[in-house]
């Protein structure tokens, strides 16, 4: 059964798509458990302060998107002027807002260790968050404007966060050996260094993101943003700005994926539950 979706990235997930969704994210959780990364749950809003700590409106404006409130003394007359049901809700009675959603899950972590000092070499967690993006298109579960990220970050010395990269690409590599995942990794650009400065220079010599993607689609990605995030949330580490690096899977992405690789959802729970 294919999931129902309209031209506004809305999905839904049936019940054989949603086990394979959370089977999925169990094989992720065992790999966050065997690095010892403790798990978090975070709000589904962030502060747009914090966002904006990270450059995030200068990097993916078109991206971004505001959790705001409703006038109630403006909407009133509004639902007595407008035909119903509602289409839209116009920007005139929404108040100015403090809370963005967020459009990565790891950003709430470097968020959350804010002006920390960590023991050397540094710590491990992973969170599952419901992410948004507002796309120029959408397209099944393949692009969603709400979707789920599983994310296992590495926060530490840059050895530490160099070490996991390399660990992380291993894990996944294996992962989809075991699946039988045809794959390939493409290197892509991290945004939220500036092209023109000597950091981009390096980011020719080490990357900063690359992608798992099997036909066509990316489906998860490690990233290494060195010492950005512990500059900007004042993470030290071993007496420095704390690096970072992070493995991320696009949950909906791997039931869309499995289900093609497998023919069915039903299948694709068998395959995945069956793992060692």
């Amino acid at each position: 059964m294919m999931p129902a979706t309209t031209d506004n990235g809305l999905s839904v997930l049936d019940g054989t798509q949603l086990r394979l969704l959370r089977a999925v994210d169990t094989v992720f959780r065992r790999l966050a458990e065997g690095w010892e990364a403790p798990e978090f749950r975070f709000p589904f809003l962030m502060r747009t302060r914090d966002l904006d700590t990270f450059d995030y409106y200068d990097n993916f404006p078109h991206l971004g998107l505001a959790a705001t409130r409703l006038d109630p003394e403006r909407v009133a007359p509004l639902l007595a002027e407008e035909s119903r049901p509602l289409e839209r809700i116009p920007t005139s009675v929404m108040q100015p807002t403090a809370f963005a959603l967020p459009s990565a899950a790891c950003y709430s972590i470097y968020a959350d260790l804010a002006d920390s000092v960590l023991p050397a070499p540094g710590t491990m967690r992973t969170t599952l968050g419901t992410c948004f993006r507002n796309e120029d298109h959408y397209d099944g579960l393949q692009r969603l404007l709400g979707f789920s990220m599983r994310e296992i970050v590495r926060v530490g010395t840059e050895d530490a966060a160099k070490d996991f990269l390399g660990r992380a690409k291993d894990a996944v590599q294996a992962l989809f050996a075991e699946l039988g995942l045809d794959h390939r990794i493409e290197v892509a650009t991290d945004p939220f260094f500036d092209k023109n400065s000597g950091k981009a220079k390096m980011q020719r010599l080490f990357p900063v993101k690359e992608e798992f993607v099997v036909g066509g689609l990316a489906i998860g990605s490690v990233n290494y943003h060195r010492n950005f995030f512990g500059e900007r949330c004042s993470i030290q580490v071993d007496g420095s700005a704390a690096h970072t690096s992070c493995l991320a899977f696009g949950l909906e992405r791997w039931v869309h994926t499995l289900t093609e690789r497998f023919g069915s959802a039903a299948a694709a729970v068998a395959a995945v539950e069956s793992l060692g």
